[in-house]
């Protein structure tokens, strides 16, 4: 079976918190009768548009894949490892923690037993949206526990962050946080929806119910001790008159980069699959036999062994490199590639291409 770049259809997902519009990224999706709060891209229930996968959910089409499409690191890994999401909250989120892997092996073997740990690219903001990562510097377990109780200034003991776009963030499993209003993110995460709510704002579903909140298992994860929960420095990979590449985040779980590109010409790697998610922009995926166009919103799952190929922003017609590298200078497409590093390997290339420790370590975590 010939490695082809494969669309896959997200899946929305309705909130209390959420938005009755998602343009401009989904244009289609405004005056909701309900207000969602996720598109998720890669979760397992999500439809193949294109390929021969075409018409299976992504759970269904990876229990199929072979090691040339998965990757020879991932030949042999049952579930899917990737969640990607965008986020759209028109309200605060709950104040909540995820857990780590071997808590959730240990306590939630019902729900997959896996943790979660999460990076979040701000793709917009309105001025003055913040949001809550990480408790500040002395917040103990028992003045965290007596906050809560009295339910008055629980935020106060958190480290808050003003959000721009383009601002990126790793939350590691056990950091307590709350996104905020008035933006949207791009979240990238191990594949887990395990998500233990500390605090709710006494709000309400639609049948006047509070959701469920999960203090105990919370306070079992959460981490009490330092935490670097800051906005990440991105650290540059390459640059060229026509694309500018950065990694934002990197752990063992993904690593997840930003491409900014009129034209970008890049190959996959045999030993993993990447994800390319298409932030804005739209142009032509092209390579040796094939070529796609793409559109804001999509998200593309690229085989490892699909080799060479090309990202043209405003292309609409498939055409040669010669002809593409003619084109006028169209609206850049931003992409956010993401995939599931071997770590080391990854800290070696970037120490090989000048970065000193100092500067990997803030971006890239163990």
């Amino acid at each position: 079976m010939k490695p082809t770049p494969t669309r896959i259809e997200p899946i929305f997902s309705p909130r209390i918190w959420g938005a009755r519009s998602l343009a401009p990224i989904y244009p289609e999706k405004t005056n909701l009768p309900e207000p969602l709060g996720e598109a998720w891209l890669t979760g397992v229930d999500c439809k193949i548009a294109t390929g021969p996968y075409a018409g299976k959910t992504l759970g269904e089409a990876w229990a199929e894949m072979p090691a040339e499409w998965r990757g020879k690191e991932l030949a042999a890994v049952t579930d899917f490892p990737l969640l990607v999401k965008f986020i759209f909250p028109t309200d605060k989120l709950s104040i909540q923690v995820h857990p780590d892997d071997a808590y959730a092996a240990a306590h939630e073997q019902a729900a997959g037993g896996r943790g979660k740990t999460e990076m979040w690219h701000v793709v917009s903001a309105e001025p003055g949206a913040t949001l809550l990562a990480g408790l500040k510097p002395g917040v103990t377990k028992k003045r965290f526990i007596e906050t809560l109780e009295s339910r008055k200034n629980l935020e106060d003991l958190f480290q808050a962050h003003n959000v721009t776009a383009g601002d990126t963030f790793f939350i590691a499993a056990g950091t307590p946080h709350t996104i905020g209003p008035n933006m949207t993110i791009c979240e990238v995460q191990e594949y887990s929806d395990l998500t233990y709510r500390i605090y709710d704002y006494d709000r309400v579903d639609a049948r006047g119910k509070p959701r469920e909140l999960h203090v105990q298992k919370a306070l079992e994860v959460l981490n009490f001790g330092s935490q670097g929960c800051g906005k990440r420095p991105r650290v540059p990979l390459s640059k060229t008159p026509l694309a500018q590449s950065d990694l934002l985040s990197a752990c063992p779980y993904f690593a997840s980069e930003i491409w900014e590109a009129s034209v970008l010409d890049s190959r996959t790697d045999k030993s993993h699959f990447d994800l390319l998610i298409v932030v804005s922009g739209n142009g032509v995926l092209d390579g040796p036999g094939f070529a796609f166009p793409y559109k804001q919103g999509e998200c593309w799952f690229l085989p490892a062994d699909l080799g060479s190929y090309y990202i043209v922003a405003g292309a609409i017609f498939p055409a040669s490199e010669k002809d593409y590298k003619q084109r006028p200078n169209s609206e850049p497409t931003v992409l956010i590639r993401t995939y599931v590093p071997e770590i080391q390997f990854l800290r070696d290339e970037l120490a090989k291409a000048g970065h000193t420790s100092s500067e990997i370590s803030k971006t890239v975590f163990d």
